[in-house]
């Protein structure tokens, strides 16, 4: 078991998140050429291996069909043993996909089918690793994957960044649905430049590729629509559809590792924040309410009212006569979040 796991955290290293910026630059509606496959066959080539090589690590150990003596040594079998079936069959996956000529012909579909199989790859393997050592012990995923931090770190830097853009996008529509009919070719501007402030956040490097793409498509019916004559019809007929978009990404609140992560850190925050509240002096209440905070910033994205909450002690601390009853708004907020 622990020549697999180890196995496992090296390809869960090679398989991490892939920095494809660089073939982003072309057309939106760009094909994927011959010079892209050949940057990107390796890519695929080297993926395929590396899940290879943990299915061989696996066959030496847990070779299909082995008994063993206790219930314990029989269900890490099962387990792993499950996970080796399907990674098997994901690498005869990816390599059917890629020889359709939808995937290979189009170079943002060639991409994000190599995102979503590393992907899928790391968080099988991941959960295999997990699911084997809580059978020797009670443990936290993020104790034992080695993935988890690094998935962690990069899903909520898109969920917090990502909260900001709907809430941007949603007031600029406001603002312009308001405006006078000068103002709206203004509003237009902002909003281009919101988008292209958002294409410079580590959260864009994040994103699916599928995501970027409807991104760029839409910043491009931006650019053309901002031209002499437009009216507000025509920005907000374009802008709707792209509000709506963005909402969509509030589903990355449905993951299950990241549901596990808001549900132990609103149980922290909660527990932080009752300190607060019986702390004998002003200081040590202040103290744990900015300790609480802190915390809870990795919460960013899970409710628009917790979110307005957050920004508004950001901008506003709170007074010293206020403390007690900041403290109990935040408690009310916290204890409100739907983990579902």
């Amino acid at each position: 078991m622990q020549s697999v796991h180890e196995a496992a955290a090296r390809a869960i290293g090679k398989l991490g998140d892939l920095d494809l910026v660089r073939y982003e630059d072309s057309p939106v509606d760009g094909s994927a050429d011959l010079s892209m496959w050949e940057e990107i066959a390796p890519i695929v080539g080297s993926t395929i291996a590396d899940v290879n090589g943990l299915i061989a690590e696996v066959e030496v150990h847990f070779s299909l069909g082995s008994a063993y003596g206790s219930p314990t040594q029989i269900e890490i079998g099962r387990l792993i043993g499950s996970c080796q079936a399907e990674l098997r069959e994901g690498v005869m996956e990816l390599g059917q996909r890629i020889r359709d000529p939808a995937v290979v012909g189009d170079r943002w579909n060639l991409i994000a089918e190599l995102q979503a199989f590393r992907f899928r790859f790391r968080e099988r393997i991941g959960l295999m690793v997990y699911e084997t050592a809580q059978i020797l012990g009670e443990c936290r995923r993020s104790d034992v994957d080695p993935g988890y931090e690094e998935a962690l770190a990069s899903t909520l830097v898109v969920r917090s960044t990502t909260a900001d853009l709907r809430r941007l996008v949603k007031s600029r529509l406001q603002k312009i649905s308001e405006a006078h009919a000068e103002d709206v070719d203004w509003n237009g501007a902002q909003l281009e430049k919101e988008l292209n402030a958002f294409g410079r956040t580590a959260a864009w490097r994040a994103l699916r590729a599928q995501d970027k793409k409807e991104i760029l498509e839409f910043r491009a019916r931006l650019k053309a629509t901002l031209q002499p004559g437009m009216t507000k019809l025509d920005l907000m007929t374009v802008v709707e559809p792209f509000v709506e978009f963005v909402e969509g990404f509030q589903e990355i609140n449905n993951r299950d590792f990241l549901r596990q992560h808001d549900r132990e850190l609103q149980a922290s925050v909660g527990v932080i924040l009752e300190r607060a509240m019986t702390a004998g002096t002003h200081d040590e209440s202040l103290a744990a309410f900015h300790e609480a905070v802190g915390l809870a910033q990795a919460l960013y994205g899970r409710s628009s009212d917790f979110d307005a909450f957050l920004r508004k002690l950001r901008k506003t601390p709170p007074a010293p006569e206020g403390l007690q009853h900041e403290i109990e708004q935040f408690l009310v907020l916290i204890a409100g979040l739907s983990m579902e």
